[in-house]
């Protein structure tokens, strides 16, 4: 008897992007006669710099396509499904040769993205034939509350969220604390530009999910469950309440779960996109129907939470790694890491590098490994300018930190955080004046305007930050922008306001000659600030074809056919259209 050829199309929101949904209309239509084939839909698998991805499973062999388009697709399923002869220049994963991507998946020990892009997500049985639920089942039947908090604690688990508190510690705390009623919160509002690891979990193994709250209920004492997912992400939560559904239907949410005595459930509140909402209280106080605004602490959530009860809170990258330490022991994830920092890292590698995606790697992997041996490096061979971590929170670390190891202290140490995984690359070509501008831009609008120090201070640097890249800074901007940093750190209530200034800090720490060009030789090294470049034509390169002055929106440059060109500076808004239709090269910005 012959076996189905398995087809898996990448669904997750990177993939229906990049165009998978016609790409996946098409294989159906192939397939429709055809009672040997099955065709579903998986999350992402991380290369996301493929997508759309199709991948074939046939006679025991697994082959990953990427960049499929639809006529490309029909080609796969009649040469390769069909006719058993694969498509050799369009394989980037293969279980058989030595495809373009197999070094940078062998490079990476998946733990939570072990499931993502191999089930289908709104299936329960696929997620229970890879051991789902496996975890829950042996923590009710042979594990106490204590043993699990124990079990947690020994693993080295710390939250991926961004703080790294160890986790096992923070579920002590809420154990601990008496009270009738407790609560299980997954925070998932992923709020930091460039990140999306949460958003491919939910979206590629949310069943992963719901389990590692079921574990966390359990040793706590809690009977309630709520994902606090920002409404920005649909997809999560389609794919979050089939998932709900399918686990009450099969009696793995509700009451007296598999005999145990143990209830519980859980449901979705949709976040409404503030960036605040990700810090612990104002995500509490968002839940409640209050503004999303900080609190101080103490009281802890872990005392006194959502309606005053103890709650527990953990991202979802921390509640998905919970199964799996279940399922395996505390010390084989133990065995991956380094020093306080054990397990995995799962980063969402974006900005300006070749192989940008979803990727996991031990904790202790240098930053270099991640960026060049995984990431792929700078496209175009460009040189390394700096890289990004923690988003707004985090900082921007140049080349000469490059061999710090991903880990909380080393980190942390450079004045970057780890963050919730976010990575962004930069090359040479990016402002790191503007970048700060940014990042603190984002923090600025987002501050829920609690604390003065981050509501006015914050504004005052965005304001600082703006002069320089007009070419209107001063030398004593410099200090001023320290002093404010520092102010707004140690004035805010939350983490928030207190890691606001830390892309201004490090920027200035690893940057500052690129500050002083801009305000010295009001010039941007990076040729991005509008105010600081000019656009000019080389005389004896212009061939005076006119292209130049035809696309000029503002009638800036002028000249006769066949005749030198000349751009008045005065008039120039740096559009860059001219340098853009130029066939010979002749504009330059200085």
């Amino acid at each position: 008897m012959t076996s189905k050829t398995l087809i898996k199309v990448g669904m997750a929101s990177c993939g229906i992007a990049a165009g998978a949904r016609p790409v996946y209309e098409a294989l159906k239509e192939s397939a429709a006669t055809r009672d040997d084939v099955e065709i579903k839909e998986v999350g992402c698998i991380g290369l996301c710099f493929h997508e759309p991805l199709v991948e074939i499973e046939q006679d025991g062999r697994k082959v990953l396509y990427g960049e499929v388009s639809p006529e490309k697709a029909r080609e796969i399923f009649d040469k390769h499904v069909v006719g058993k002869t694969p498509l050799e220049e369009n394989i980037v994963l293969s279980t058989e040769t030595d495809a373009l991507e197999n070094s940078m998946i062998s490079k990476q020990v998946r733990v939570v993205l072990e499931n993502c892009g191999k089930i289908d997500p709104a299936s329960i049985d696929e997620y229970i034939s890879v051991d789902g639920y496996k975890a829950l089942e042996k923590a009710l039947k042979t594990m106490d509350p204590e043993t699990i908090v124990e079990e947690i604690l020994e693993s080295g688990l710390r939250g991926r969220g961004g703080a790294g508190f160890p986790t096992g510690l923070k579920w002590r705390f809420a154990q601990k604390a008496q009270s009738d009623t407790k609560y299980v919160v997954c925070n998932a509002d992923e709020g930091d530009p460039g990140a999306f690891m949460d958003r491919s979990v939910l979206e590629g193994d949310p069943h992963r999910v719901l389990e590692g709250m079921l574990i966390c209920g359990y040793a706590i004492g809690a009977s309630q469950g709520i994902i606090y997912c920002r409404a920005e992400y649909p997809l999560a939560i389609k794919r979050l309440n089939i998932a709900l559904e399918q686990a009450k239907e099969r009696g793995f949410l509700g009451e007296n779960i598999m005999d145990s005595g143990f209830s519980f459930d859980i449901y979705i509140k949709e976040g409404a996109g503030a960036f605040v909402c990700g810090e612990e209280t104002a995500l509490m106080a968002s839940i409640e129907g209050k503004r999303g605004m900080p609190r101080p602490r103490p009281p802890f959530p872990a005392n006194k939470g959502i309606w005053g009860k103890p709650t527990n809170i953990n991202n979802v990258e921390t509640l998905a790694n919970v199964p799996w330490i279940i399922r395996n022991g505390a010390k084989t994830f133990y065995q991956y890491g380094t020093g306080k920092s054990r397990g995995t890292k799962v980063f969402a590698l974006a900005g300006k590098i070749r192989k940008g995606g979803l990727v996991e790697v031990p904790m202790g992997m240098p930053l270099r490994d991640v960026i060049f041996e995984v990431g792929g490096g700078i496209p175009g061979d460009k040189p390394f300018k700096a890289v990004q971590l923690g988003g707004p929170s985090g900082g921007c670390l140049p080349e000469s930190q490059l061999d710090t190891p991903v880990d909380y202290e080393s980190i942390n140490a450079t004045g970057a955080i780890m963050g919730s995984g976010g990575m962004i690359v930069m090359d040479e070509d990016t402002c790191i004046v503007d970048v700060a501008k940014f990042f603190l831009s984002f923090v600025q609008k987002e501050s829920c305007g609690k604390c003065p120090f981050c509501r006015i201070g914050t504004k005052r640097m965005l304001e600082t930050l703006e002069r320089i890249c007009d070419g209107k800074g001063k030398p004593e901007d410099l200090d001023l922008l320290e002093d404010m940093a520092y102010k707004v750190k140690d004035g805010s209530l939350c983490g928030l306001g207190q890691t606001a200034p830390n892309p201004v800090l490090t920027t200035l720490k690893y940057f500052r000659h690129e500050y002083e060009a801009h305000i010295i030789d009001k010039k941007c090294p990076a040729k991005v600030c509008t105010n600081l470049i000019h656009y000019k034509i080389d005389p004896s390169t212009c061939i005076g074809c006119t292209r130049c002055a035809k696309v000029c929106p503002v009638k800036a440059i002028t000249g006769e056919v066949k005749k030198t060109h000349v751009i008045d500076d005065s008039l120039c808004v740096r559009c860059g259209q001219c340098r853009n239709v130029c066939p010979v090269k002749a504009i330059s910005v200085e």
